[in-house]
């Protein structure tokens, strides 16, 4: 049995280049508006400031993690194993954010 075939249950789909090129452009967008943002004075001293940059950050580790990691394309079982403790360190920010009054209600 060859190395090159695969099972037909184990095969999956591949990105291709063009999606890691629109990926690519997604993250350095994304990056862009954060450091923009920062250059605002108003903005900055703004209370949605600190939620709005670790929404943009988690959209990008998001986009980083499914697709040049394969999360989006690996078995159920990984990615749960992945997506919960991420809940749990995500649910520890924001609680964190909240007791040092960085946001509010």
């Amino acid at each position: 049995m060859s190395h090159d075939s695969e099972p037909a249950e184990h095969a999956h789909a591949h990105p291709t280049g063009a999606t890691y090129l629109k990926v690519a452009a997604i993250l350095t967008l994304i990056t862009v508006i954060e450091v923009w943002a920062y250059y605002i004075p108003a903005l900055v001293s703004s209370p949605l400031f600190n939620p709005s940059l670790l929404i943009m950050s988690a959209a990008k580790f998001a986009i980083v993690v499914l697709f040049y990691m394969h999360l989006k394309y690996d078995h159920k079982l990984f990615k749960a194993l992945f997506t919960g403790p991420l809940i749990v360190a995500t649910g520890t920010i924001f609680a964190l954010l909240f007791l040092f009054a960085k946001i509010s209600l």
